[in-house]
């Protein structure tokens, strides 16, 4: 099958829906299957086609930049061009030119599918409340020209308001996490790198510093871990520097995130590859996602932490509490609320041992080759109706 796949951002841009489609191009292409990317040149010093992993990556140049948004003038030639040339199309959301695509798909009888990542909520402005209900609007139109979408869990779609209007055409497939397992050298490495006088308990949070994964949420709750373990250590592992649109909420949290730096209680490990990524969680005493709105639906590392036996304390939000609630292997809090923060923290680290899971059974469960055996299910399914339609109508 020949799948192109659509999205603004793919790598080296990191965040969990690049994340997410490159676990997914990759194992459909291990599949067998022929995966093009089509997505933006946001960076000019990019190539405008490489093969990375198995994978073709076209990136269409970028003109300007409107806040987290891109415009690619030459965008609509090259979509053209690549839905004519694919068996199916998959767009990942939150995009503004996803209508566009999926209407490419329509009229050319590709079946074309949606996964929706999450709602878009960027941070306050002008600008930014435009690009809110322009992507809103382009999101929409999107969901009605596409065959089918996917959304990670039923929990996420039932307290969505884009998803709920779509019921009828919606399925939940959990998403693609794989790691390399951690080398006791790079364990160890690290652990001296960044904690070479052993203190602990290292809570970790794996992020970029943005306003809606609720950084400052946890800065407030450090002070009361602190009084029941006052050798508590962060380890922030993530883009933390030239964030996309972050610039104002990184001017407010970095200074105090340096201040706690500069007393031994937090450490800035920057982005870390795969086999680092690893090593990072095997640190771990536990991980935090204290994440603030549904711009998170899920959170990878969640799984990722738990792959490597480490308990977990995510926000009360939909999607994202779900990791905790399959698993068993951490507690859930109050969205930002540091108190309560503080004190499921302090309960996982008190007690680890009741928040022991089964990691191979959760690395099984969110294998990338299974996530790619469910699209291309769902992928062949579509395939048999929208060719009957096309018969049914010639």
């Amino acid at each position: 099958m020949r799948i192109l796949v659509a999205l603004t951002y793919y790598r080296p841009h990191t965040s969990g829906l690049t994340i997410y489609a490159e676990r997914l191009a990759r194992a459909l292409a291990a599949r067998g299957h022929q995966v093009t990317v089509m997505t933006s040149q946001y960076d000019r010093r990019l190539p405008r086609e490489e093969w990375m992993d198995g994978v073709r990556v076209v990136r269409v140049p970028v003109l300007m930049r409107i806040s987290k948004g891109v415009i690619q003038p030459t965008l609509g030639l090259e979509a053209t061009r690549q839905v004519l040339a694919h068996d199916v199309v998959h767009l990942h959301l939150p995009q503004f030119d996803a209508a566009g695509i999926a209407l490419r798909g329509r009229l050319f009888r590709r079946p074309t599918v949606l996964t929706y990542h999450c709602d878009v909520s960027l941070p306050p402005g002008f600008i930014n409340r435009l690009a809110n209900v322009t992507v809103h609007i382009m999101d929409h139109l999107a969901a009605r020209l596409a065959h089918h979408i996917v959304t990670y869990t039923q929990d996420y779609a039932d307290h969505s308001p884009y998803l709920r209007r779509y019921r009828h055409k919606l399925t939940t497939i959990l998403p693609p996490v794989t790691l390399p397992p951690a080398r006791p050298e790079d364990v160890a490495n690290m652990r001296q790198r960044f904690n070479p006088e052993g203190q602990g308990p290292i809570i970790g949070m794996a992020a970029r510093l943005a306003a809606e994964k609720g950084v400052d949420v946890l800065l407030r709750a450090l002070p009361q871990i602190l009084e029941h373990f006052p050798k508590a250590m962060v380890w922030y592992a993530g883009p933390y520097e030239n964030v996309l649109g972050e610039e104002a909420y990184r001017a407010k949290v970095l200074p105090i995130a340096r201040q706690w730096e500069a007393r031994g209680h937090w450490r800035f490990l920057g982005e870390l590859p795969p086999e680092q990524m690893a090593a990072f969680y095997s640190n771990l005493d536990v991980l935090v996602l204290p994440s603030l709105n549904s711009t998170e639906a899920f959170g990878l590392v969640q799984i990722e932490a738990m792959m490597h036996g480490v308990p977990v304390v995510a926000s009360n939000l939909p999607g994202v509490r779900q990791p905790v609630k399959m698993t068993g292997m951490g507690e859930i809090a109050a969205i930002g609320d540091p108190d309560d923060l503080a004190r499921a923290l302090l309960q996982v680290l008190r007690h680890p041992e009741r928040y022991r899971g089964d990691p191979e059974a959760i690395r099984e469960t969110f294998s990338p080759d299974r996530v790619a055996w469910a699209y291309e299910e769902l992928f062949e399914r579509l395939r048999i109706e929208v060719g009957t339609k096309k018969r049914e109508s010639s």
